[in-house]
């Protein structure tokens, strides 16, 4: 997961935050217009947006819009606009921040830092598992594909945690079964065929050709592809 995404149609001013941010230890992509920044959201996760209000094409306002209808990332505006009534309607439509053009890249930076510690609470020790465009967060026990949030359910959430755990490793049937349901359960073991199938509906482009969940004939199961490890 990259960590902000940045839409600035100045090349200047958008090659300054970019650099600035990386000094800072961030990873960032830098889009130059909204068509492209909401084409790289729909494809790759971010924890943060910093979005331009004046943009060429679809202005910043009608992208929010669209990225609110799909995505609870935290938004920071950045505009020349410096009326009341443009700072509200961006907050309206969803901004959880604004700033005001010109500004200084260490005030923008400790916005950011704000929004942050906000949305992830970073201030605290978080425990986070991340495997390609599958994040999960142990703490508030939520899960995210392509920075869109996936509903699951308790056993799913605890059968996927286990299997992001252990990547690319193969499990055995009875192993995955007793570390999620307990050993002594008396549920059957259809149980987990059952959650496995739950969450490749979820989580896989094709569930009926699961690239990520995949099955090890009499055996057991991997998550991601395997060198051939058995846990």
């Amino acid at each position: 997961m990259t960590d902000i995404l940045v839409v600035e149609d100045n090349e200047e001013l958008g090659a300054l935050i970019s650099d600035f941010l990386r000094r800072e230890g961030y990873t960032v992509d830098w889009k130059t217009n909204a068509e492209e920044g909401l084409d790289v959201l729909r494809t790759a996760a971010y924890k943060l947006l910093l979005l331009d209000v004046m943009l060429p094409g679809m202005d910043g306002y009608e992208a929010l819009q669209e990225i609110r209808r799909e995505q609870k990332l935290p938004v920071l505006m950045m505009s020349a606009r410096t009326d009341d009534k443009s700072k509200i309607l961006g907050l309206e439509l969803g901004a959880d921040d604004y700033i005001d053009k010109p500004f200084s890249v260490s005030v923008m930076g400790f916005k950011i830092k704000a929004l942050m510690r906000r949305a992830y609470d970073m201030s605290e020790e978080r425990q986070l598992l991340t495997y390609q465009n599958i994040s999960m967060d142990l703490t508030t026990r939520t899960v995210f594909k392509d920075g869109k949030e996936i509903a699951l359910k308790g056993k799913e959430f605890d059968l996927l945690e286990y299997m992001m755990k252990h990547p690319e490793q193969i499990i055995r049937k009875e192993k995955l079964f007793n570390e999620v349901w307990g050993y002594g359960c008396f549920s059957e073991q259809g149980s987990l065929n059952v959650h496995i199938r739950w969450l490749r509906e979820k989580l896989e482009e094709d569930p009926k050709n699961p690239k990520l969940i995949q099955t090890v004939w009499r055996v057991g199961y991997t998550f991601g592809n395997t060198g051939g490890t058995e846990e």
